[in-house]
């Protein structure tokens, strides 16, 4: 194919950028791109009017599903959002603001960086929190790689139920790095498998990597396990669902040393991968390596309450290659977004979401594996989530059901071999009885 330059450039010019690049013509730029990646053509059409272009767009939308009934989760979830929430958080003071390196200039920015941490720390039943990190992914990276300079080793066990996609991208992150990855499977029952752990754990471990609820939704009290990993002088490093703390044992009541966990459901929508938030949270004594912002409480000479940046210099503005992350950043308007959110719902509020979360997978489950070739994949307590076996492929049913306007599930089969029959579920508080029973029909229509 052969690339057309820009026509405002004169021969001359074109032939000075080539040879500033040694390059003999356009094409070679393009050499290292093999042809079935390339564009067929680089041909713009001429520019549209305001009027023009949006009456484009606008029929571009109108191709896309925007009112599929979702049961989708997998880590990202379809919660209710209170308008206050928007109200609030697009206000021109916190929209406009962006990362508060001079702290005294951003008071506002800085207190509600304060609040959501306070806010986490309560939550996740832990002394610390951060002002936010990226994602529950990089999260549960920047969580491990805290917990490896805290142990100086290299070695990390990492339980199957947690999410595949952050397994996924802990490979990514550290792949030109010395950190020697274990897998332990998943026990039959669905949750950590003690006496492998058990077999796996020795003084050369410096983190262990858990999940709950897992990615199959299971809830398990990981309380003897986490022992087990302080046992040894390792750091256990739980990844949790925000909104299951509502009800389920807290990582902090079970002795988790670091927590982490995807934000998205405090507030924030569901948005093709984001931007999202990265919850992490620690003990007091572990604060110290721990990445990311921390803002701290203070009075000022004249006994006036004010907040400062603490602790920086594990920051990379400061301590360049030897900060303690240099992908780590807050995402201060998703984290203000969160604390909006639990703010707005309030203690009791929080739990009623949490048990109506609960309540829908129960009748939900219920439902579905009464239908005729469906069973559970496991048969154990589970938040709000919950993977069932069916007698065709996933895909293939989601695929089914995306016609009827029912996003029906996530595909275990994309991550886990052998799990090609296997459908992950999820239910939120928006999820109504009348809709569940129309996701069993259309299922059973289906298979």
């Amino acid at each position: 194919m052969s690339h057309t330059p820009f026509a405002c450039t004169s021969p001359s010019d074109e032939k000075a950028m080539l040879d500033a690049v040694d390059a003999d013509s356009f094409d070679d730029l393009f050499s290292a791109i093999p042809p079935e990646l390339q564009a067929d053509s680089f041909d713009v059409p001429p520019g549209l009017s305001e009027m023009e272009m949006m009456q484009h767009i606008r029929k571009l939308a109108r191709k896309n599903s925007s009112d599929l009934t979702n049961f989708c989760g997998a880590g990202f979830y379809d919660h209710f959002i209170p308008a206050a929430v928007n109200s609030i958080t697009s206000r021109g003071e916190f929209f406009t603001a962006y990362t508060p390196y001079q702290p005294e200039a951003a008071q506002g920015t800085l207190q509600a960086a304060y609040e959501y941490q306070t806010a986490i720390a309560r939550l996740t039943g832990m002394e610390v929190s951060n002002a936010s990190l990226y994602d529950g992914g990089t999260a549960l990276f920047e969580g491990m790689m805290m917990a490896l300079r805290i142990t100086k080793r290299n070695r990390v066990l990492v339980d199957e139920g947690v999410s595949p996609i952050y397994r996924t991208m802990l490979q990514s992150y550290t792949k030109n790095l010395n950190i020697e990855y274990v897998e332990v499977p998943i026990s039959s029952e669905g949750v950590a498998d003690r006496a492998a752990f058990k077999a796996a754990l020795t003084d050369e471990v410096g983190a262990v990597l858990i999940q709950n609820p897992n990615f199959f939704g299971c809830i398990d009290d990981l309380t003897d396990l986490i022992e087990e990993v302080h046992a040894v002088k390792a750091i256990s490093v739980l990844s949790a669902y925000p909104v299951s703390l509502g009800l389920i044992k807290t990582p902090g009541e079970m002795g988790a040393d670091i927590v982490t966990g995807e934000g998205q459901s405090l507030g924030l929508p569901l948005s093709f991968g984001g931007p999202y938030l990265g919850v992490m949270a620690t003990r007091k004594k572990l604060v110290r390596n721990m990445p990311g912002r921390i803002v701290g409480a203070t009075q000022d000479k004249q006994g006036r309450r004010g907040f400062v940046l603490t602790l920086q210099a594990r920051e990379q503005h400061i301590r360049r290659e030897k900060a303690a992350s240099n992908i780590c950043t807050n995402v201060q308007l998703c984290a203000l977004r969160a604390v909006v959110y639990l703010s707005l719902l309030g203690k009791q509020g929080f739990v009623d979401v949490a048990r109506q979360c609960m309540d829908r997978a129960g009748y939900a489950w219920t439902r579905l594996k009464a239908i005729e070739g469906v069973e559970p994949l496991f048969d154990r307590p589970f938040f709000n989530e919950f993977a069932l076996k069916l007698p065709k492929d996933a895909s293939e049913v989601v695929s089914d059901l995306i016609e009827e306007g029912i996003a029906a599930g996530f595909p275990a089969g994309r991550y886990y071999d052998g799990m090609e029959n296997v459908l992950l579920f999820a239910f939120t508080e928006k999820r109504t009885k009348k809709e569940i029973d129309i996701l069993a029909a259309k299922l059973e229509a289906v298979l």
